[in-house]
């Protein structure tokens, strides 16, 4: 239902880089920053992907996400670029769904999140999948993410039809598991490869 201890805490803000010097002016190829926002059902496991990534936690006693929480998470790749992902893990509650263009304006990176044991986060999925399409920024790196992959033996949505969807949506295409840590950061790995980088001119 979402990781409780997702909810930022007071140093994420302060440290989320959003107002720090070495951020204005020239963009610098090697030193990226993006919004990431998080999209999805409530419960397919949003906020538990984001605390394993940024803090290697997974808590199974996780609590609903109010509105959203915020946490940011630097990573480099082999060719020394470093990305700052500062995410954005909105509630997947229906009635928190007004919110979520607030979140989504102006994002870089969109990761719509559902649960490979629910046909119904799979169609939620691919609602906002259009919203994005309809709203959101035209270059936005989008990811179609099937989480809980470690109940496979639940499984409801097949792994073909999360391929089928994200290659005809221009999107990439991952299952996870945030119980058991699989693929989630090759999940951000992923993305970060795919984001544009400025021109160093």
């Amino acid at each position: 239902m979402g990781c409780s201890s997702s909810l930022p805490d007071r140093s994420a803000g302060r440290l989320s880089g959003l107002n720090n010097a070495e951020n204005s002016g020239v963009p610098d190829a090697k030193n990226l920053r993006v919004k990431l926002v998080l999209l999805g059902d409530s419960g397919v496991g949003k906020s538990c992907i984001v605390l394993r990534f940024v803090r290697g936690q997974f808590d199974p006693t996780s609590k609903v996400t109010v509105g959203a929480s915020f946490l940011s998470q630097t990573i480099a790749l082999q060719d020394s670029t470093t990305v700052k992902f500062e995410i954005w893990d909105t509630a997947g509650q229906e009635r928190y769904a007004a919110l979520a263009p607030l979140y989504y304006r102006g994002a870089g990176v969109a990761v719509i999140v559902y649960d490979i044991t629910s046909p119904e986060s799979f169609t939620k999925a691919q609602y906002w999948v259009k919203e994005l399409q309809k709203h959101g920024s035209p270059d936005i790196v989008m990811a179609l993410v099937g989480n809980k992959a470690d109940l496979h033996e639940n499984r409801e949505v097949p792994v073909q039809d999360g391929i089928d969807y994200a290659e005809k949506n221009g999107m990439f295409f991952i299952e996870t598991s945030a119980k058991t840590a699989d693929n989630i950061n090759q999940l951000f790995e992923e993305i970060a490869k795919r984001l544009p980088r400025p021109s160093s001119s």
